[in-house]
């Protein structure tokens, strides 16, 4: 008997079913994050889970993992795999945690590598933390002297709001690359109903927010957006943050963390792929910075001291991990236009290169 496969919507039948799996099995930090728009919706015939994905690049790449009890979750896996075979398809989940990776180490039937590392804390503990870190509240202290001020929105206010999402579009402006979806999906303002919104004010004004998203069976929070606009002072997103991680605590949950650092070294050696993808990541360190800051993200993230750094991994249901599957990951985070996306981050580099040597004459 097959699975039943269905697109994802913000409403309806198999998004609530969806929803409640999530919020009963959700382990991996993306979990909820398949109820974003743009995933489809794989539930198994056999057991209480589902897989979120998109087709790209003749692959079915995954959210993270399925979402399951730990119990069930080779089987749910397995039976999504027969599925996708049947289908023609090649499974690449992007985003694996530890308990998804350790199921297939060593195995002949599967392989990984290492994306990079995400940064975590006890909740309980965070204030003690910030209060050794002399440079971590000076920047509090420089927002606060600019007038910054955070607090937790109510849904029903964040949800739409007008300013906010004129926020996200000024931020957007700013990134190298046009947007990106799948588990980077700026577009979440249009769905609050679990997740918590924290807002930065200055002198009324909105000038940034944080996105932070529920991990359930962790009892943890992923801060899964933070946007600044224009006029955000230096020190708004650590007070974001600082504001979003102290409410995880006063909700005596046990875990939070911030997210993939993409290629950092902090979870484990990057040099233990194949060559060809050593060169690549090497080219995107190297080269990819005009687009997308790998190394500043990872200092940002570093210096809120973490407790841990996750290895965060990509597992694909083939022996050697290919350049296939890699151009699949690159064809869900830009619907299916990987070089196009890129093309357009050159375009739009060198404009803005071009502005900055105006502004230098």
């Amino acid at each position: 008997m097959s699975a039943v496969t269905t697109p994802s919507a913000q409403s309806g039948v198999e998004y609530d079913r969806a929803r409640e799996l999530v919020l009963e099995y959700g382990w991996n930090s993306t979990a909820y994050q398949i109820l974003n728009p743009g995933f489809e919706l794989w539930f198994s015939r056999v057991h209480p889970a589902v897989v979120g994905y998109v087709r790209a690049g003749g692959r079915r790449v995954v959210g993270g993992a399925p979402i399951a009890a730990d119990a069930d979750l080779r089987d749910v896996a397995e039976e999504f795999e027969r599925d996708a075979r049947a289908a023609h398809a090649g499974v690449v989940y992007f985003g694996a945690e530890e308990r998804l990776e350790a199921l297939y180490r060593g195995t002949k039937t599967h392989s990984a590598i290492l994306l990079g590392a995400q940064p975590s804390w006890d909740p309980a503990d965070w204030a003690d933390i910030i209060a050794t870190h002399s440079s971590l509240r000076a920047q509090f202290n420089r927002a606060r002297n600019k007038g910054v001020s955070v607090e937790l929105w109510p849904s029903e206010r964040a949800e739409h709001n007008p300013e906010l999402k004129k926020l996200l579009q000024e931020w957007l402006g700013t990134r190298g690359l046009p947007p990106l979806h799948f588990l980077v999906e700026p577009e979440t303002l249009g769905q609050l109903q679990d997740r918590r919104v924290f807002v930065a004010t200055r002198g009324d004004v909105p000038v940034g927010f944080l996105v932070a998203s529920p991990i359930p069976a962790r009892r943890g929070w992923l801060t899964e957006q933070f946007v600044r606009g224009h006029g955000a002072p230096n020190g708004t997103a650590e007070m974001m943050i600082d504001a979003a991680v102290r409410w995880v605590a006063e909700q005596r949950s046990d875990y939070v963390t911030l997210g993939l650092a993409p290629l950092s070294t902090r979870g484990g050696d990057l040099t233990s792929h194949s060559l060809l993808i050593q060169i690549g990541f090497k080219w995107v360190r190297a080269h990819g910075r005009r687009f997308y800051n790998f190394e500043g993200l990872d200092s940002f993230k570093a210096k809120f001291a973490p407790e841990r750094w996750e290895a965060v991994f990509a597992v694909a249901n083939e022996a050697r991990f290919s350049v296939r599957s890699l151009y699949a990951i690159g064809s869900a985070f830009t619907q299916g236009r990987p070089f196009r996306t890129v093309g357009r981050g050159l375009v739009q580099a060198g404009r803005q290169e071009v502005r900055w040597l105006r502004v230098q004459d």
